[in-house]
């Protein structure tokens, strides 16, 4: 099995390592007086209210750990499409919290989630089904994700105002590659959907692949398969795969048709 997907148990190790790497960087980024207040990438939110929304998503990680184990009640979830307005809520709530008592709650909460992750066996890391507060089930796995995704992507966010050139790392994109596809189920506007279609997409990197995606009103479905003979598709590194399916960049190199590309490309809300 791929030691680099983290939708198996082979990749627990491999993507709890790289999460630890990445929110070392994000308290470095984030401890810094004169970044508090400073922008990022995230419109209308400051680094103080990136931190404030890792503090909140991850609060929320643990009642739904509680819930699992039947020490608490699992709300119905939000969904997707509320979660901007949510999310933003929550964090500009914290505004007033002292950025030393913000970063400690943000560092004692990472340190909680990762004694909640790491005991997690096999069967767990698969088989136990945790209400997400948007997306509803999903397996223990998808919260090693979501927690790559906040302090992997929001670093990328603070970096982006800095002035400076910058990427996303590699083992964070090639991570998050898998967990895209989902993420774009998640925001696909299926109501918009006049006439269906089957696009392809091609990634490259520790989880390369070829994926036929197809987008109705019935919602967006994809597999992994031969996409040379579809009237498009789009070419991703999983750095501009991962940047573009949250809506950070416009990337991607479209093979064949560019209207059905773009028309792909513009299906979706942003989170």
């Amino acid at each position: 099995m791929n030691e680099w997907n983290a939708m198996t148990y082979e990749g627990k190790d491999t993507i709890l390592r790289v999460v630890r790497n990445e929110a070392a960087q994000l308290f470095a980024l984030a401890d810094r007086p004169e970044a508090w207040d400073a922008p990022t990438a995230c419109e209308g939110w400051s680094t103080r209210d990136v931190v404030a929304h890792i503090v909140d998503t991850t609060e929320g990680y643990f009642r739904a750990f509680d819930a699992a184990r039947g020490t608490g009640e699992i709300p119905a979830p939000h969904g997707l499409a509320a979660m901007a307005r949510k999310a933003n809520e929550a964090a500009t709530s914290l505004r007033s919290v002292p950025q030393a008592e913000l970063m400690d709650r943000l560092r004692n909460d990472f340190h909680k989630m990762q004694e909640l992750l790491d005991p997690i066996g096999p069967e767990d890391w698969t088989g136990l089904m945790i209400s997400h507060p948007y997306m509803g089930p999903v397996p223990a796995f998808f919260y090693a994700a979501g927690q790559l995704m906040d302090y992997g992507v929001h670093s990328w966010d603070i970096r982006q105002t800095s002035g400076r050139a910058h990427g996303l790392a590699g083992d964070v994109a090639d991570l998050l590659v898998p967990f895209m596809f989902a993420i774009w189920q998640g925001t696909v506007r299926a109501e918009d959907v006049t006439e269906p279609f089957t696009i392809g997409i091609r990634v490259s990197g520790r989880n390369a692949g070829d994926y036929r995606v197809s987008v109705s009103r019935e919602g967006l479905t994809y597999e992994q398969g031969e996409i040379d003979s579809l009237p498009a598709h789009i070419e991703f590194d999983a750095g501009s795969l991962v940047l573009t399916a949250f809506g950070r960049s416009n990337s991607g190199t479209v093979r064949g048709e560019m209207e059905l590309a773009e028309r792909y490309l513009n299906s979706f809300f942003r989170i």
